[in-house]
């Protein structure tokens, strides 16, 4: 069972501002009560707890976090799920929070579109700093978002980011590249559509994240021929689709890339590294030439 006043990790990372600097992001995986939503294709639930964490566990887990990575100018509180859950998030905990993130010029949080309202609010005019909310769209596949379990329609993503914009809080998109349904040849197509919708609602980023299994169910939908994980070759040109919009900073989530199974031994690990640099300069390099797969693994 996870220690309600440890975070699940911690890690320093270099990401490209919105003003396209390199700069150093605290990242904090908080622990906390399991997500309610249950998302399909979600694995974050490992981490996660069946109760509630007692009243200062979080502000005690930024602490222990901080106190052991080097000074940063941003930090996100990642959590599994939402930040704006009160069962997960005790809202009595903000203003210690907002004390312990004081410093940064950013904090960065997610939550589902649903739980966008009065306590992102109440949190924003706490801190000191420049608030920004992630938000999983995953796909605007009408059909595969619904059998996501994500109980969130386009409409209601699109009014969220609407307040959002409203209130001054910046908009991060999460997007899923070949989420579970969808056929590989098709998983471009809507990886840049799903982007177009990002940038429409005002996402000042949007991260692509190649589904990955490994949950459970998506292992049993790997078996029934209903998943399998993108080609990087996929998952190449859509951050090259979403850089060259110039609509706001795309990502790719390199969490495992070039070490999965049908990963190509030649070339993956170059790959992985291209996009990083494409990740941290926001703009298309050269692809890496492989005679091995031909850049189609």
């Amino acid at each position: 069972m996870p220690d309600p006043r440890r975070p699940s990790a911690y890690l320093l990372e270099e990401e490209c501002s919105a003003t396209r600097e390199i700069v150093p992001v605290a990242t904090v995986f908080l622990t906390n009560r399991e997500c309610p939503w249950r998302c399909l294709m979600c694995d974050l639930w490992r981490n996660t707890l069946t109760e509630t964490v007692p009243p200062g566990a979080i502000p005690e887990q930024i602490d222990y976090a901080l106190a052991r990575l080097a000074p940063s100018r941003q930090i996100k509180l990642y959590n599994s799920g939402s930040f704006f859950d009160r069962k997960a998030i005790p809202a009595e905990d903000y203003s210690a929070i907002a004390d312990h993130v004081r410093s940064f010029e950013r904090t960065i949080v997610e939550a589902h579109p649903a739980l966008i309202g009065d306590l992102c609010l109440k949190f924003r005019d706490l801190l000191a700093n420049r608030l920004e909310v992630a938000m999983g769209l995953e796909t605007v596949h009408p059909e595969i978002l619904d059998r996501l379990n994500k109980r969130m329609t386009l409409d209601q993503f699109s009014a969220a980011a609407e307040f959002l914009r409203g209130e001054a809080i910046d908009l991060r998109v999460f997007i899923l590249v070949q989420p579970p349904f969808m056929p590989p040849s098709e998983a471009l197509f809507w990886a840049q559509r799903s982007l177009d919708f990002a940038f429409d609602c005002g996402a000042t980023a949007a991260t692509l994240i190649p589904t990955r299994g490994g949950n459970g169910a998506m292992d049993v939908l790997a078996r029934q021929g209903e998943f399998a994980p993108p080609r990087l070759e996929a998952v190449e040109a859509a951050a090259e689709y979403g850089i060259r919009l110039n609509r706001g900073r795309v990502f790719v989530d390199l969490w495992d890339l070039s070490g999965r199974s049908d990963a190509c031994p030649a070339c993956s690990a170059l790959r992985a590294a291209r996009l990083h640099e494409m990740n941290l300069k926001q703009c298309v390099v050269p692809r890496v030439t492989c005679h091995t797969c031909e850049g189609h693994s």
